[in-house]
C-alpha cells in the first residue's frame, strides 16, 4: 500500500471519529442481523424515514428467527409505506435462508452473506466490515460518487467492466488494519451523504480534499445510461359493501405493488366498468399521481357501492379494523384512510 493509499483511509477513519454520524442506533451494535436490517432498509431510502421503520421491525421481529418464522403477508404490512417492496420479500426470503443453511447465524464473510437473497455485493461488503472486520470494500451510489471524484475516475460506471476497475481501486484504498475497517466504511457513506453532495460539494471542509484529484467534482461519477421516465394510468375499483368493507385484491409477483393488497386494477374505466354487476352507480373519485423512480402512476379511483354477496375474482372483503394488518401500497392505504 502507498502513502497516499494510507494517507486516504487514515484521514476518512479520523474525519468519522469526530465529524461523521455515530449516533444512529445500527451504528451501537455489531449483530449482523441488526446491521443487515439497516442496510437493507437504507438502499434508496432517507435515514430519517428508516429510523421509525427499524424500531418496529426490530420490536416485532427480534432477530433472524422471529423474522424467518413470520408469515410474509406480516412483513409486507410491516413494510407498508416504506416503498420498493421487493426489499421486504427479499428479506423474509434471507432470513429464513439464514435460518435453513446458516443455523440462524449470518455467515462472516462477504463472499457467503453475497449468496443470500437480496443481498448484493456492496451490501454484503458492509455487513462483512461492519459486524467482521472483514477487508472488503463497498461501492454503492454516495461511495462510488466519493471515489470517482478522489480518483478522478471518469470512465462511464453504465458500463460493468468500468464498475469492476472502480471496485479494484476501491480495494486498493483499504485501510490495512481490520479493526479501522468499521469506520472506515462508515466514514465512505458518511462523505457521500453529508459532504460529497451531488450538487454543490463541500469540498472545502471534505477530509481528503487535498488528496483528491476533481478539479469539477460535479463531472463524476460517469454514468451516460439514463433509464427513460415512463407514465401509466391506472384505474382502481374501490367497490364497498352496505356494511363498510373493502374489496381488496392481493397483487400477483412479479408487476406492480406484487404481492401486496390493493384495489383491483384495470387499464382502462371501460374494463373496470365491464367488471361491475348491472345497475351499479360508479362515482370517479380526484385522480391521484403516485412517484416511482422511473415511473409516474396516475391513479384514478372509482368508487363503488355493490351487494356484499357479489365478489370480483380474486378478491376478499376487509373490514377497515383489518387493513393495518395487510401489506398496502402506501397510496392505497392513503386512499382507503380518505
Amino acid at each position: 500500500m502507498t502513502s497516499r493509499e494510507e494517507n486516504f483511509a487514515g484521514r476518512v477513519v479520523r474525519w468519522q471519529a469526530t465529524h461523521g454520524r455515530n449516533s444512529l442506533p445500527w451504528q451501537q451494535t455489531r449483530d449482523p442481523y441488526r446491521v443487515w436490517l439497516s442496510e437493507v432498509m437504507l438502499q434508496q431510502t432517507q435515514v430519517t424515514t428508516v429510523l421509525d421503520y427499524y424500531a418496529r421491525f426490530l420490536q416485532r421481529f427480534p432477530d433472524v428467527r422471529a423474522l424467518a418464522a413470520a408469515g410474509l403477508d406480516e412483513v409486507l404490512a410491516l413494510w407498508s409505506g416504506l416503498g420498493y417492496y421487493s426489499r421486504a420479500r427479499n428479506l423474509h426470503a434471507c432470513a429464513q435462508d439464514v435460518v435453513a443453511r446458516f443455523g440462524g447465524e449470518f455467515p462472516r464473510t462477504a463472499a457467503e452473506l453475497e449468496t443470500l437473497p437480496g443481498i448484493g455485493r456492496s451490501t454484503a461488503a458492509a455487513i462483512a466490515s461492519f459486524c467482521f472486520g472483514e477487508r472488503v470494500a463497498i461501492l454503492d451510489g454516495n461511495v462510488k460518487r466519493v471515489l470517482a471524484r478522489v480518483l478522478a475516475f471518469d470512465a462511464d460506471l453504465a458500463s460493468t467492466a468500468n464498475v469492476n476497475a472502480l471496485w479494484d481501486q476501491a480495494t486498493a484504498l483499504l485501510p490495512a488494519r481490520r479493526d479501522a475497517m468499521p469506520r472506515y466504511t462508515q466514514g465512505l457513506m458518511d462523505l457521500g451523504a453529508t459532504v460529497c453532495l451531488p450538487r454543490n460539494p463541500s469540498c472545502l471542509v471534505c477530509p481528503v480534499n487535498g488528496l483528491c484529484r476533481a478539479k469539477e467534482p460535479e463531472r463524476y461519477p460517469v454514468k451516460t445510461k439514463k433509464l427513460k421516465r415512463t407514465a401509466e394510468s391506472i384505474w382502481l375499483l374501490h367497490a364497498r359493501s352496505t356494511q363498510g368493507e373493502t374489496w381488496l385484491q392481493k397483487r400477483p409477483t412479479p408487476g406492480v405493488w406484487a404481492g401486496l393488497y390493493c384495489l383491483p386494477l384495470f387499464a382502462t374505466r371501460d374494463e373496470l366498468d365491464a367488471a361491475l354487476p348491472k345497475r351499479c352507480e360508479a362515482q370517479e373519485a380526484e385522480p391521484v399521481k403516485h412517484v416511482l423512480t422511473h415511473k409516474d402512476l396516475h391513479l384514478h379511483p372509482v368508487i363503488v357501492d355493490v351487494p356484499q354477496t357479489w365478489r370480483p375474482p380474486q378478491s376478499e372483503w376487509f373490514a377497515p379494523s383489518q387493513f393495518s394488518a395487510l401489506g398496502l401500497p402506501s397510496p392505497i392505504r392513503k386512499l382507503l384512510a380518505g
